[in-house]
C-alpha cells in the first residue's frame, strides 16, 4: 500500500499563480528562523547556518565583524539562501533558495534602524542577560530575494508542480530557465 499515492508517477508541471506561490514562500519564511547562507571567497563557497528574520522577500542576518562571510561579501555580494523546513518524509518536503545581493548595514546606515526593528534581537539579549533597551551596533545583513526555488511535494495533490520559479520581474529571465 502507498502512503501518499498522488507522490507516484511524474510530478505535475503545472505552475501556481504567482501570488499564490509568493504566499506559499512568505509561509516558509514566517515559519522557519534558521536557514543556510551561501557566499563565496578566495578559498571557495563558504555555507553558514544563520537565524534570520525576515520582512516580506527580505531577509535579515546579524553578523560579527571580520568573520569569513562579511569578508565574502565586501568581495563579491551575490548571496543564495536555503529555508527548508524538517523532513518527515517526501510529503513534507518543503524548502526555499533565494538568490540575490546582501548590503551590509551598520549603525547610521540607511535602513539599519529599520532593519533592526524586523529582527527579533530582544529575544537573544534576554538570552545573553544584555539590555533589551538598546538593540545591538554590530553588522547587520540585507538580503533581498531577486529569485526565489521553491519545492514544495505537497503541492502535488493539487496538481501543481513541486517545484516553483519566482522572480522579482514578472517574466522569467533567462538566468531562471538556465536553472531548472
Amino acid at each position: 500500500m502507498i502512503t501518499n499515492s498522488w507522490l507516484a508517477g511524474p510530478p505535475p508541471t503545472v505552475e501556481l499563480p504567482r501570488e499564490r506561490l509568493r504566499e506559499r514562500i512568505l509561509n516558509l519564511l514566517s515559519s522557519q528562523n534558521m536557514c543556510v547562507l551561501a557566499t563565496t571567497g578566495p578559498d571557495g563557497p563558504l555555507a553558514t547556518p544563520v537565524r534570520y528574520y525576515h520582512h516580506e522577500l527580505t531577509l535579515y542576518v546579524t553578523a560579527q565583524a571580520g568573520t569569513p562571510k562579511l569578508r565574502n561579501i565586501a568581495a563579491d555580494p551575490r548571496v543564495s539562501v536555503g529555508v527548508f523546513a524538517p523532513l518527515v518524509g517526501q510529503a513534507s518536503s518543503r524548502g526555499a533558495q533565494l538568490f540575490g545581493t546582501a548590503r551590509v548595514l551598520l549603525p547610521g546606515d540607511d535602513g539599519f534602524d529599520d532593519g533592526m526593528a524586523v529582527y527579533r534581537w530582544q529575544s537573544d539579549a534576554v538570552e545573553r542577560g544584555r539590555s533589551v533597551l538598546q538593540a545591538p551596533r554590530g553588522p547587520l545583513l540585507r538580503i533581498e530575494a531577486r529569485r526565489v526555488v521553491y519545492t514544495e511535494h505537497w503541492l502535488r495533490r493539487d496538481g501543481f508542480a513541486p517545484r516553483q520559479f519566482w522572480s522579482a520581474s514578472a517574466a522569467p529571465t533567462t538566468t531562471d530557465v538556465r536553472e531548472r
